[in-house]
């Protein structure tokens, strides 16, 4: 059992445990041995990345109480199964119906903010990186609303061999790298998922994702201008030695909700960004104005001042 350094992340990597709620807490059982327990009310996300993993009823009903996320991963750690609140705020249904009446315009100019964020985080990143990260401003002043030039993918297309190599290719179901960004995302994607839950707004109606086996749509869109810090946490990983999603490498990515980002207000966790960021998009789809609330610098303030 590992948590991240706030106790946001609580994951299970080891087979055969039963989990369980016990006045107030998370329970881990080996043959029903008492092996470690965490405070409820500590948990945001419970990642659950092992096999022959059982558990209580309570635990989950006690889980959403909380408005927490429970995540079921599968190979090379992508998740296959959610476990979400159905009520994360007092004004649910109608930020619901407002997201889901959310006028085309509105949602390209969402996107296009979104696309902005994402681009000028590559290129701050490759810059982190020590690697050539010239175009990637000019780049994403050139996003139009909706993005009808698919800057995003061609970003992603001269982002990923400059920060990995030319011979780095992203595939979700290959081993090293990739199983060190999956498991990264994870943790990003449900961290968002929750932040989407307790603003009131489903995560299954995206701005842009919009497969219709995809019930994390929404956390899909508003995860894209964080996924660079993950890349950033692997490659130093990756250039220290560590190219497998070792204990190590988990309690690293582990820790990205707790990283500082700059906003107008001060210092903001990673994890209570994401808070604002969707309650911003909540008030934008109620409001018709596209706002979104996104840290001042891209990189988490660590990052910057060791750039």
């Amino acid at each position: 059992m590992a948590a991240s350094g706030i106790g946001r992340i609580v994951e299970i990597a080891e087979d055969g445990r039963h989990l369980s709620s016990e006045r107030g807490f998370l329970l881990v059982r080996e043959k029903n041995k008492e092996i470690g327990r965490v405070p409820l009310d500590d948990i945001a996300t419970l990642l659950i990345n092992a096999h022959g993993i059982t558990f209580s009823n309570n635990l989950f009903y006690a889980l959403s109480e909380r408005g927490a996320i429970a995540v079921l991963c599968g190979a090379n750690h992508i998740p296959y199964a959610w476990l979400w609140p159905l009520s994360g705020h007092h004004r649910q249904g109608g930020r619901i119906l407002a997201q889901m009446q959310a006028t085309k315009p509105l949602g390209k100019r969402l996107w296009q903010i979104i696309v902005r964020a994402k681009i000028e985080q590559h290129g701050a990143v490759l810059q982190a990186a020590g690697q050539d990260s010239k175009g990637f401003r000019l780049m994403a002043r050139r996003v139009a609303s909706g993005d009808p030039q698919n800057l995003e993918a061609q970003a992603a297309r001269r982002y990923w061999p400059l920060l990995f190599g030319e011979e780095f290719r992203r595939d979700r179901n290959l081993p090293g790298i990739n199983g060190l960004l999956n498991y990264g995302y994870t943790i990003l994607r449900s961290a968002t998922a929750r932040s989407i839950c307790a603003a009131g707004l489903h995560p299954s109606l995206g701005l842009h994702h919009h497969n219709r086996g995809n019930d994390m749509a929404l956390a899909d869109d508003l995860m894209e201008p964080f996924r660079p810090i993950v890349d950033l946490i692997v490659f130093r990983l990756w250039h220290s030695g560590i190219s497998t999603v070792s204990r190590e490498a988990k309690e690293k990515l582990a820790a990205l909700t707790a990283m500082d980002m700059h906003s107008s207000k001060g210092r903001t966790p990673l994890g209570s960004y994401l808070d604002r960021l969707a309650f911003s998009l909540a008030s934008s789809y109620e409001s018709g104005q596209a706002s979104l609330d996104l840290p001042l610098t891209p990189l988490p303030l660590e990052y910057v001042s060791s750039a």
